[in-house]
């Protein structure tokens, strides 16, 4: 039986312990996914100009990942239709824990954590059901599962928590798939995609949908302001002869505006979104046309255009309207100051709690 004299010094050693921060990792600004030239594939941190501050080896190719917001921990999703997830030490390299999703779901290639960093939320597919679900893991006690509530529609692919609370915003993309069918996309007839806003102590606050005749407009991924405003990118699922805009921009009690209407720069498919630094402008990748879009956030003009070969990822970079881009022919940085790595960078960029863009 543990004394209380044992039970003082277990807490000062504990107190005494220094908790790790993202700088002993390296202070990488952001992570990403990439297939390595042999066919393998890793999760590599990189600082502020998208170089390699270390990479560590997943199980199969990854999609996206969160970072929490304290710990130098990060989580790599399986692409959608996976059903593993991995925690890694960013400063050893270690797997802490390895998340399957339970029977009858799989995940969505993303997730978020709550604002302190206890839960984990993971969109995921209850394919039996066809119904979407966000994961809950408890992260303070070896990312066990604690439960699970509606996503508010189908296929759930992104999830993102609003800034200053614990209220997220779920991406219901609205097609419907099964892991016996891998990527097949079962119900595109009959498609409803929606943005739905999430209380955590208070279930469903407020859901919006796009015109009826933009039904088949996948809503996939997101990207959040400091001021709450939500950006989201759609794909096409219909004729490329009538792609309708597949940026929009979202303040919950509103309605969306969209922003992208050029379909011969897209191909009707939007790769990943993001603010700027300063979050002045927003900017999203079509990988399909090799093309990198910019608009100003607040005015919604477009602002330039520019090549670069299979761009995916898109993250906030330093200086005024910066951003930071990953390409599948291994192009990243700022898009004026590209470099290249002998690898294939997957679909994102994301940014970790390491240092500010720029600064590292």
């Amino acid at each position: 039986m543990p004394t209380r004299r044992n039970f003082l010094a277990a807490a000062a050693a504990a107190a005494l312990t220094p908790r790790l921060t993202w700088a002993d990792a390296g202070g990488p600004g952001y992570l990403a996914a990439a297939r390595m030239p042999g066919g393998d594939y890793r999760l590599f941190g990189l600082d502020g100009a998208a170089r390699p501050v270390f990479s560590l080896p997943i199980p199969g190719r990854g999609h996206a990942a969160t970072a929490h917001p304290e710990r130098p921990e990060a989580v790599a999703f399986a692409r959608r239709p996976g059903t593993f997830a991995l925690v890694l030490d960013c400063t050893t390299g270690g797997v802490k824990a390895r998340l399957e999703s339970p029977p009858e779901r799989h995940f969505m290639g993303h997730g978020t954590f709550s604002r302190d960093g206890g839960l984990l939320y993971t969109p995921e597919n209850a394919y039996e059901i066809g119904e979407g679900r966000i994961g809950v893991w408890d992260a303070s006690a070896g990312y066990a599962r604690v439960g699970e509530f509606p996503s508010g529609g189908v296929g759930p692919h992104d999830v993102a928590r609003l800034p200053g609370g614990d209220r997220l915003v779920v991406a219901n993309g609205g097609i419907d798939t099964h892991p016996d069918t891998g990527r097949e996309k079962l119900n595109i007839p009959t498609m409803r995609p929606n943005l739905t806003l999430i209380g955590l102590d208070a279930g469903i606050l407020e859901q919006v949908e796009l015109a009826p005749e933009m039904h088949k407009s996948s809503i996939r991924h997101l990207a959040l302001r400091g001021d709450g405003l939500v950006a989201f990118a759609c794909q096409w699922e219909g004729d490329l002869a009538a792609v309708p805009p597949l940026l929009g921009l979202w303040r919950p009690g509103a309605a969306p505006v969209l922003l992208l209407t050029d379909r011969e720069d897209i191909e009707g498919y939007i790769g990943s979104v993001a603010f700027s630094g300063d979050g002045s402008r927003v900017a999203v990748t079509a990988p399909r046309a090799s093309r990198l879009l910019v608009f100003d956030a607040d005015t919604h003009a477009h602002v330039e255009t520019l090549p670069i070969p299979d761009v995916g990822g898109v993250a906030p970079g330093a200086g005024t309207g910066g951003i930071v881009v990953t390409g599948g022919e291994g192009h990243c940085g700022a898009p004026g100051a590209l470099h290249r790595m002998d690898l294939a960078w997957d679909n994102h960029l994301v940014r970790t709690g390491g240092p500010a863009p720029g600064q590292g």
